[in-house]
């Protein structure tokens, strides 16, 4: 068995979008048939934008049961979570409603999904901001909040059903950065400092890369020309996680989605 991932390259942006969307409703339901709830840790920045569209709207928003979805957040920025660099907005914006508060669930009237509210886990950055707290004590709740919330554990680590994360230009995921000090920790959720090598330069918290090894279903997306140095580095001879953390999700298991810009520099056969 080859302990490579799925390797998928559509034509453009809008393709890759579409392939994640429709792997993201069939992971998530697979993951509800067979154990009776679906934890996805998402992503943020621009990769799942056009990928939430798809996955909200008719055909795919019908088929999965999403009162039976729990969310969580692979990273986000110390940030409030209506701030413009937050992870949790955009799909707060395209997947949800949050006037649905009111209900126990939220989800629009029209496109989109409704969740019930105890089921949505984003890291609790505004809530640490605004007590005075730190991105520890952030990374810390969260990961509390980890533990409470029934996930199987596999070698210390929480499972996750299906983790989505893009890729950034140094070859980073998550927010681990090549050579981040969140290698060497043993917590579920750790804060990272403002990176001063990548935009935005805002500190951040994280899941430990290590849930990267166990997750069920892990997918990787990455489309536009500015990838492709770091994927044909990434797929490369090569192997060096701290250089590149993106060949963490290189492994069995895993789906990458490229459009053909990003894939430019990829071996091909």
């Amino acid at each position: 068995m080859s302990d490579e991932p799925r390797l998928v390259v559509v034509a453009d942006p809008a393709a890759a979008a579409a392939e994640a969307a429709r792997h993201i409703a069939t992971s998530l339901g697979g993951a509800i048939a067979a154990r009776g709830r679906a934890d996805w840790a998402t992503s943020g920045g621009s990769t799942p934008v056009g990928i939430y569209q798809r996955l909200v709207a008719p055909p795919l928003r019908d088929t999965v049961p999403w009162e039976h979805v729990h969310v969580w957040w692979g990273d986000d920025r110390f940030v409030p979570r209506d701030h413009p660099l937050s992870n949790v907005l955009p799909f707060e914006e395209i997947v949800i409603d949050i006037a649905g508060r009111e209900e126990g669930t939220v989800g629009p009237d029209g496109p989109g999904v409704r969740i019930p509210v105890d089921q949505i886990h984003p890291f609790r950055t505004a809530e640490a901001i605004g007590a005075g707290q730190d991105a520890a004590f952030a990374a810390a709740e969260l990961a509390d909040e980890l533990r409470s919330a029934g996930l199987e554990t596999a070698d210390g680590w929480p499972v996750f059903d299906l983790m989505l994360v893009g890729v950034g230009p140094d070859g980073h995921l998550l927010s681990v950065f090549p050579s981040s000090t969140a290698f060497d920790s043993t917590a579920w959720a750790l804060e990272i400092p403002a990176p001063t090598h990548i935009e935005p330069h805002v500190e951040r918290v994280t899941l430990n890369p290590a849930v990267l090894r166990v997750a069920r279903d892990l997918l990787a997306v990455a489309t536009g020309a500015d990838k492709a140095p770091v994927l044909g580095e990434i797929f490369g001879d090569e192997r060096d996680p701290r250089r590149w953390p993106a060949q963490l999700a290189r492994r069995a298991g895993a789906t990458w989605i490229l459009d053909e810009a990003a894939g430019a520099n990829l071996r091909r056969g």
